[in-house]
């Protein structure tokens, strides 16, 4: 895999602009670990970049090398089937070395197709079974409350995920505790597997139905780094309304064959579509 030197260069709390060309390189990286590996998902994973970028380069308080410090913030991303997102952030931001892309979805590589427990340092939890990374979310940050500790806990879902009923039943019970350092991002790319999202349930108006469970939610454009910053980086009191962040994105998004078609659910990109990423994305 082609390695990039700038995604390695780009320290915690740089401007918007330079998290925009880091989050380029990461999708050409993204690109390249479907073709090598010959894994799918790969347009769940380019809709949800920008989200990552935003929190691991200005709003999460945690420190690569020391990645399982208790007092760190928590991020889980629910929706496993895109880790090859996760990977690229978790490795240009140092929590482990570049060269262990080179061996995603291979056989024993610490970095599987999703997210194994306790796989390689930054990676909090085992996802893929939709539904499981907000109670599980919530149980941490009942445990910061206990402990007496100010960590916050985000989840990053995606909006089929929405269709699990164990996601509604969590966005009761947060409210009910005021769980005010919970913050959940959905990836509302209007996609799942077999359709668009607000065709197989009635997800539209999905902000109200949030705000309707008891959440302070919005609605933000999920590629606009200023507006994904200004979310996620305020102050969240230790009690109070969890907070939904509602973020629009587009499935595919930054290769213009890709975005918006649902076939990159389950494609893997030729070695051809590579080099015409590559070349969209301003990496050759």
């Amino acid at each position: 895999m082609r390695h990039l030197t700038s995604s390695s260069t780009v320290p915690f709390g740089v401007d918007a602009s330079a998290l925009a060309l880091l989050a380029r390189d990461l999708r050409y990286q993204i690109v390249q670990l479907s073709h090598n590996a010959g894994t799918p998902h790969l347009g769940s994973a380019l809709s949800c970049i920008d989200i990552l970028v935003a929190a691991y380069w200005r709003a999460l308080r945690i420190d690569p090398s020391q990645a399982d410090d208790f007092a760190r913030d928590r991020f889980i991303l629910s929706k496993g089937h895109a880790a090859s997102a996760l990977y690229t952030a978790l490795s240009a931001r140092d929590f482990f070395p570049e060269s262990w892309l080179d061996n995603f979805g291979k056989h024993g590589s610490r970095l599987a197709e999703q997210p194994a427990p306790h796989c390689a340092p930054g990676v909090e939890l085992a996802t893929g079974s939709l539904g499981h990374g907000l109670p599980v979310g919530i149980g941490m940050a009942m445990a910061a409350r206990l402990a007496k500790k100010d960590y916050r806990v985000f989840v990053v879902m995606s909006d089929g995920e929405c269709n699990e009923g164990s996601v509604w039943e969590a966005a009761m019970f947060a409210p009910a505790q005021r769980l005010g350092r919970l913050i959940v991002v959905i990836d509302y790319n209007k996609w799942q597997a077999t359709g668009r999202s607000d065709e197989v349930l009635n997800l539209p108006s999905l902000v109200d139905k949030w705000r309707a469970f008891g959440w302070a939610a919005r609605e933000v454009d999920g590629h606009s780094l200023p507006e994904l910053i200004e979310a996620l980086s305020r102050d969240f009191p230790a009690v109070g309304q969890p907070t939904a962040i509602i973020a629009h994105t587009i499935k595919g998004k930054g290769v213009s064959f890709m975005e918006d078609d649902n076939n990159w659910h389950y494609r893997i990109p030729t070695a051809e579509e590579v080099e015409a990423a590559a070349k969209e994305l301003a990496v050759i």
